[in-house]
């Protein structure tokens, strides 16, 4: 129990308490005295870890599982927008119990991510990433479903062999050689000049080469990324532009919905026929009512 004598000598030894008040001159950013060095030190936090609470709804994590969530590392697709591998083997396939059981797995050079093996447990997997694992002959797209989450689609090995990728700038580089940078970071070299900002092109993961591209048109078929209506799929009618905002393009969907969004959140990923396969749905998002009369119909038919 500390006596009267050390509770004031303790005092005494923090001058910004025995400093008078003044309340005209009490920073407005802190409720310490405007001239204590600690008030005026600007705190950084860390960024290593990612709570619970504020990782991506997508990742689809229980509330009561813990604290923390896997933080992504930094890679080619942001954090928002990605899916840690450890996140698509344990909670998705479920092939790992816990953290520890999933790096054994990634550690033994069993995973791949667009053909190239990835041993970072938390390695970032996005939007038309293709994940293999060799030893159970299962190759994966991570795509969205019709509710915006990165679903478990399982391909074939001749599909899993390339994918689509969005044109995000075409310049010139160094030396005047002109190259093009897709949505999942890649930079390729001496493009056809024909391909321009917003068209999808189509990537040979074995040499990682172009080896066709589709126009972003009228006509075509699309798929939203962003928004609201993410993963939803559809033909693209007319686009409206707006100089000085954003650009909008209406799509219309299987069974004659039509929807708008950003130009920015159109994914082009075919011209007649889609050239990736696509989740259970279609891209074709059902009302509550249309759900439940589909599941009522399905109930019938099968009793």
């Amino acid at each position: 129990m500390p006596t009267e004598f050390s509770r004031t000598k303790r005092i005494q030894l923090s001058p910004h308490l025995t400093r008078p008040f003044n309340p005209t001159n009490v920073n407005s950013k802190s409720t310490r005295w405007p001239e204590d060095p600690v008030a005026q030190t600007s705190y950084t936090f860390c960024r290593k870890h990612q709570h619970r609470l504020s990782a991506p709804s997508h990742w689809l994590l229980d509330k009561l599982s813990g604290a923390y969530a896997p933080k992504a590392s930094p890679g080619p697709h942001k954090l928002r927008d990605c899916m840690p591998l450890i996140v698509f083997i344990r909670n998705r396939l479920k092939y790992a119990l816990n953290g520890r059981e999933t790096k054994a797995i990634v550690m033994q050079r069993l995973i791949k991510v667009d053909g190239k093996v990835r041993t970072d447990a938390t390695y970032p997997a996005g939007f038309m990433d293709v994940i293999s694992i060799e030893k159970t002959g299962e190759n994966f797209r991570l795509v969205y479903d019709t509710k915006g989450r990165f679903t478990v689609h399982r391909i074939t090995a001749e599909e899993s062999e390339y994918k689509l990728g969005k044109v995000k700038r075409v310049q010139l580089g160094k030396g005047g050689i002109p190259y093009l940078v897709t949505h999942d970071a890649r930079t390729i070299r001496y493009p056809d000049p024909a391909i321009k900002v917003n068209d999808t092109v189509k990537i040979d993961l074995t040499t990682g080469k172009i080896s066709d591209f589709i126009r972003f048109d009228t006509g075509v078929i699309a798929m939203a990324t962003g928004g609201r209506n993410m993963g939803r799929v559809g033909v693209i009618t007319h686009r409206e532009r707006h100089d000085g905002g954003f650009n909008i393009v209406h799509i219309k969907d299987a069974i004659d919905n039509e929807f708008a969004t950003r130009e920015s959140n159109v994914f082009v990923i075919g011209r007649e026929k889609p050239w990736i396969s696509l989740p259970k749905g279609k891209g074709v998002k059902l009302s509550i009512a249309e759900e439940r009369d589909r599941r009522r119909a399905h109930a019938i038919a099968g009793n």
